[in-house]
Parts: structure tokens; sequence; C-alpha cells
């Protein structure tokens, strides 16, 4: 059965054979939900609404991050989120596909003196590795937080927290929930 809240694992087989179909298969499918220019350059899963820095603080407090913490924030843009996680002491990634935003958020972590504890990757948020995160940073689209859900619940270790601002992930029950200034946070804990 193909699993389309995932984007399907890489598996080779020397041979080409079921498990290269299979994945052919699962990565079609994916690639029919999320558009056939997924997770290349200038195809953004999410356009790039900045969070504003008061929600940012909230969104650690929530979360609780400081030192020991190491968040992953998946659609970082200029990478607000990711500075504020190192100004706590925590070290933190920042992934976004759009290259402009990456240079951004890297010339903001060095003015800021915070480029020892940041790093920050042009990459596809899909294809990025989170089992190593305690933190997980969301600010996306309705669809793409649905998406993630199940990977998030499943790679993450037990105890991890993921905080969204403004969309929920379906059939996952928040921890918590806040509106402030009309803006929504949530809170979700990996059992």
């Amino acid at each position: 059965m193909s699993r389309l809240t995932d984007p399907p694992e890489l598996k080779a087989t020397p041979d080409g054979g079921p498990e290269a179909a299979a994945q052919g298969t699962e990565d079609r499918a994916f690639k029919a939900i999320r558009g056939p220019w997924a997770g290349t350059p200038h195809h953004l899963d999410a356009p790039f609404w900045p969070t504003p820095e008061p929600l940012v603080e909230r969104m650690l407090d929530l979360a609780g991050v400081g030192p020991g913490d190491h968040l992953i924030d998946l659609g970082c843009g200029d990478g607000r989120i990711v500075l504020a996680a190192a100004r706590r002491g925590a070290t933190a990634l920042g992934v976004d596909i759009d290259s402009e935003r990456i240079a951004e958020a890297e010339a903001a972590a060095r003015a800021a003196g915070v480029e020892h504890l940041v790093r920050f990757r042009c990459e596809d948020l899909f294809a990025t590795r989170i089992e190593d995160a305690s933190v997980v940073t969301l600010y996306l689209i309705p669809l793409v937080h649905r998406l993630l859900g199940t990977r998030l619940r499943t790679e993450l270790a037990p105890g991890s927290r993921v905080v969204g601002h403004a969309f929920a992930i379906r059939d996952w029950a928040p921890r918590a929930h806040e509106i402030i200034d009309r803006r929504e946070v949530f809170l979700w804990v990996v059992d």
C-alpha cells in the first residue's frame, strides 16, 4: 500500500526489481500531490510569510527551547526562528528551497554572532533528515503540514516537540493551542 502522507524512502536494488518499481509508483503519487516540480528551485511548497518576532518567541517558549536542544526549522525563510533558538543556546538548522532566503539567513546569523550554533541548507524540506531534532518548527500551508504529520510522529524521538504557526496537523491533537494577535500557535509532543 502506498503511503501518500510521507515522501517515499529511497531504496535501490541492484537490478531495479520490485522495490524500484514500487518506489517509482510512490514517487509519482507523491509528486502528483505536491506538483510536478516539487522540491526544485522556484517551486515553493509554501510562500515566504515571515513570522512576527513576538510570535517566534512564544513558539520557542511553548516548546521550552534552550541549551541542549537541536531545532530544525522546515521552510526557514530568513532564519528568524533559527536565530532566536541560537540566542537561547540551542543549536539549529534551517532549510529552505529558496536560495535567496538562505543567503539572507546566513547573513543574519553572521550579524547576530551565532553562526557557530546554526547551519542553513538550501534543500527540499521533504528531503531533510529530522531524526536528530528535539524541536521542529513549521509555518507552511495546511497541505504540507498534513504531508509532514506522519513523518514527524514516526521519525522524531519520543518527547520531541513540534511547533506550528497558523495551521494544525490533521489527525494529531496538539498539546497546546494558543491564539496570539489573531494568529494560531500549536505545540505537539511526540509520544
